[in-house]
């Protein structure tokens, strides 16, 4: 993080006031409601995947501690432990509640550059397993270990994601306490990137959905993947990006709200029902289903994509 960026928000607050007064009064509430406790600001969240069959992969984030004080009311942090099964094939129902895994002190910490402590956590996923008694083989792509930061001040005060507001979320502070590093497998590197002949083999609610031509695809993630397309050339064509995820075996599509519609509301892309596999040994080829809901057009329809590789 720069400096730039933070009197870039300085700088926002203020044009948008006709006098200097009322931007201070703006700024001088946002400081006073900041510290009155404490936060954990996102300096770099590193990485956020865990890869199976990787001993070193890892949820990785650097973080910096505010208070009143320069943080240094701050006596230590402590870190606690999850387990979020989200999938259905492997291991469901074997939810982990949260228990305190870790404790950082406040003698570790380094000064960072706005002068203010600062630390870099990491955690490997054998270490995760390890913690909430599970291995390898009771998880799989899309599953998640919550990790939950939590202030301990030297008064006895604590603050963690419970705290939060709006202020403290957005912008510079960006200070969640909670972060959720998911499962993920992964793929060779540079597997299902480059250019794909797009072929729509079942049609949407009005026939055609994207051009059939060459596309790229992009990733845009350790296991995300993106194309670039034209939507709808029968009323003139939209530019518009489809992303997808690539999550042990599976193809993910999430809700995208194309911005585009009849009337409100707009035709949305979303997951089907149709669970589609791919290969993450061989890459020549990749099938996308997923569910045209056509809002104010009305109707919907499962729409089917295979890419081939050129």
């Amino acid at each position: 993080m720069k400096k730039y960026t933070f009197i870039g928000l300085l700088a926002l607050v203020l044009s948008a006031f006709n006098s200097c007064g009322e931007a201070d009064k703006v700024v001088d509430g946002i400081f006073e409601d900041v510290t009155r406790g404490a936060i954990l600001r996102t300096v770099n969240l590193v990485s956020n995947e865990l890869p199976i069959g990787q001993a070193d992969g890892s949820f990785i984030v650097e973080l910096e501690v505010q208070d009143q004080e320069q943080g240094t009311l701050v006596n230590q942090i402590e870190v606690y432990v999850g387990f979020a099964d989200n999938t259905e094939q492997i291991g469901p129902g074997t939810n982990v509640d949260e228990q305190l895994f870790d404790t950082v002190e406040s003698s570790t910490f380094t000064t960072g550059e706005f002068g203010l402590p600062r630390f870099t956590y990491s955690v490997t996923l054998p270490e995760l397993l390890n913690f909430v008694g599970r291995t390898e083989a009771d998880i799989t792509g899309g599953d998640q270990f919550p990790i939950r930061f939590e202030l301990v001040l030297s008064d006895g005060r604590r603050f963690s994601s419970g705290d939060n507001t709006g202020t403290l979320t957005g912008s510079f502070f960006r200070s969640p306490f909670l972060y959720s590093p998911t499962v993920i497998c992964p793929i060779p590197e540079g597997a299902f990137t480059g250019t794909y002949a797009l072929t729509q083999t079942t049609g949407g609610i009005f026939g055609t959905v994207f051009v059939e031509e060459n596309v790229e695809i992009t990733a845009t993630g350790g296991t995300t993947r993106e194309i670039a397309v034209t939507a709808y050339p029968q009323f003139g064509g939209f530019a518009r990006n489809f992303p997808f995820e690539l999550i042990c075996d599976e193809v993910k599509i999430g809700d995208l709200d194309t911005g585009l519609a009849c009337a409100a509301p707009n035709i949305v892309y979303g997951p089907a029902g149709t669970t589609t596999m791919y290969d993450p040994n061989d890459d020549s080829s990749i099938t996308l289903i997923f569910t045209e809901n056509g809002g104010g057009c009305g109707g919907s329809a499962d729409v089917t994509l295979v890419l081939t590789k050129q």
